[in-house]
């Protein structure tokens, strides 16, 4: 299911007064418009090639709104390229109250997923059991220096400041607490690349495809036009 441009637009402008209110800032990239991005040449391919900026999924679901992330991503390395010495990742995530985030694991990226602010996070833990399966395990989790063994499923509470380290192959789902608000998320990590690291439990979508109803605000980390 296609998701409107002018959706992503307004989901954009309501984020961004977010993040603002939150007094995290952006890097300059953040605010190129389409226009200007037809004038940046090849001293700005680490961006394009990278799919740094600005990005949002449903899921392929069609209900941003229950099932949905937005996302900046600040920094990030390759996987592809050899010759990329960045082995490191940054971004900024967004989730709304009860706007659920669907259990998936990372075949290489390991990450830390931080409460940088707004309301509490909760994210959901399994091992990954045979065949990929969930398994009914007993999980190790490590939030912000402290170890320890939980139940499978467990539904740990991040309030502001908080953070959780997911290692490979660690299911994990979360979502904004509901009566909570919004909540503002870092995510540090290994290199991450969302075209072959992912790993869902249910088929999903990652990238959305897009009914052009409106001219866009800003592009997706996966428009950018070629350099000029």
């Amino acid at each position: 299911m296609n998701m409107k441009r002018s959706e992503i637009n307004n989901k954009l402008k309501e984020n961004i007064e977010f993040i603002k209110k939150q007094n995290f800032n952006l890097p300059p990239f953040a605010w190129f418009t389409p226009d200007e991005w037809k004038e940046k040449g090849h001293e700005y391919d680490e961006i394009r090639n990278h799919m740094l900026g600005w990005d949002i999924t449903d899921y392929g679901h069609g209900d941003f709104n229950k099932i949905g992330l937005f996302l900046f991503t600040i920094r990030n390395g390759s996987l592809s390229e050899p010759d990329c010495k960045k082995t490191y990742a940054e971004k900024l995530l967004i989730s709304d109250e009860d706007q659920y985030s669907p259990m998936h694991f990372h075949y290489h990226k390991m990450e830390d997923i931080i409460n940088r602010g707004g309301g509490n996070l909760i994210v959901e833990v399994y091992n990954c059991g045979e065949n990929e399966t969930l398994a009914d395990t007993p999980v190790t989790v490590t939030t912000d220096g402290y170890v320890r063994t939980v139940p499978a499923g467990t539904k740990l509470c991040l309030t502001p400041g908080e953070s959780i380290t997911l290692p490979p192959y660690q299911y994990h789902a979360f979502w904004g607490e509901k009566g909570r608000g919004k909540v503002l998320i870092g995510e540090v990590s290994m290199v991450n690349d969302d075209k072959c690291d992912n790993r869902f439990y249910e088929t999903m979508g990652r990238f959305p495809q897009i009914e052009e109803d409106e001219a866009p605000l800003y592009y997706l980390c996966g428009e950018y036009p070629k350099a000029f």
